[in-house]
C-alpha cells in the first residue's frame, strides 16, 4: 500500500549541494584552485561554503568585492575546469536520499531542483548517481536568476502547474529559504549542509530537518503538521 504524502504539499523543490549532495569540500576546493589561478588570494574553505547555493558568479562578487565581470567569468570557467576535469576530491549523496525520492515519489508528491550549480553540472551529477528519473524538473542559476531571486522557483511552479500554496522548498542555506518566502513559498531548512540550524530557524520558515531520513518521515506523516506550518504562514505576510 502506498503511503498517503502530506496532506499540504504536493510540489517538493529541493535545493542539490548541501541538501541532496555532500559536495562542499569539491566545490572549495575547485573555487580555490580557480581563485588562486586567477590571481587571488585563496579563500579559506568555510568561507567559499557560506556562498554555496549562489550562483559561482555570485560567490566571486562576494568573495572578492569590486571583482570585474571580466575576472568573475575567469574565475568561473577555471572552476569548471576543475570540477570537470581536475580536481578528485570525492562527492557523496546523504544518507538516505535514495530511498527518501524513492519513497516520496511512491507517496505521489513531484519533485523538482532549483540549485545554483550549472545546467551542465547538475545534469553530471543527475546522470551519475541515477536520480534524474525522481524529478519532474529542475532549474539552474545559468538559466534563470542566482538564489534568493524567486525566479527558477516561479519558472518551476509554472511548468507544473502547482499553486504556491502547495508547494514546498527544501535546503540548506539561507538562500534557499528567502528564495522561498520570497515567491510565497513555504521553506523548509536542513541541517546537515552550509548553513547553522539557527540560520535556517531565523528564515522564520518551517522547523529544520537535522537531515534527509527525518524530513522523509515528516513529509510521509501526516499527523505532523500545525504549529511549524501556522508560524510559516504568519511570518510569510510580514
Amino acid at each position: 500500500m502506498k503511503t498517503k504524502p502530506h496532506p499540504r504539499y504536493r510540489l517538493i523543490v529541493l535545493d542539490w549541494d548541501g541538501t541532496v549532495m555532500d559536495s562542499g569540500d569539491k566545490i572549495a576546493n575547485c573555487f580555490r584552485a580557480a581563485a588562486r589561478e586567477a590571481g587571488f588570494p585563496e579563500p579559506e574553505p568555510d568561507a567559499v561554503k557560506r556562498y554555496i547555493g549562489t550562483s559561482l558568479s555570485t560567490m566571486c562578487r562576494a568573495l572578492y568585492p569590486g571583482t570585474a565581470p571580466a575576472q568573475a567569468a575567469q574565475v568561473v570557467e577555471g572552476y569548471r575546469k576543475y570540477w570537470n576535469h581536475l580536481d578528485r576530491t570525492p562527492v557523496q549523496l546523504y544518507p538516505g536520499v535514495q530511498t527518501g525520492l524513492h519513497a516520496l515519489a511512491e507517496a505521489g508528491f513531484l519533485l523538482a531542483i532549483a540549485t545554483g550549480k550549472s545546467r551542465e553540472g547538475l545534469d553530471r551529477v543527475l546522470d551519475r548517481t541515477n536520480l534524474r528519473p525522481w524529478f519532474v524538473y529542475s532549474r539552474c542559476a545559468d538559466e534563470s536568476r542566482p538564489k534568493p531571486h524567486p525566479k527558477m522557483l516561479l519558472d518551476i511552479l509554472a511548468y507544473t502547474g502547482m499553486a504556491v500554496t502547495e508547494s514546498l522548498m527544501i535546503g540548506d542555506t539561507t538562500f534557499d529559504l528567502r528564495m522561498a518566502k520570497a515567491a510565497g513559498m513555504d521553506g523548509l531548512g536542513i541541517g546537515h549542509g552550509y548553513h547553522s540550524k539557527e540560520e535556517l530557524e531565523s528564515c522564520g520558515n518551517l522547523p529544520v530537518a537535522g537531515n534527509f531520513p527525518e524530513l522523509t518521515a515528516w513529509l510521509l506523516d501526516p499527523g505532523r503538521t500545525g504549529t511549524g506550518q501556522a508560524s510559516c504562514r504568519t511570518n510569510l505576510r510580514e
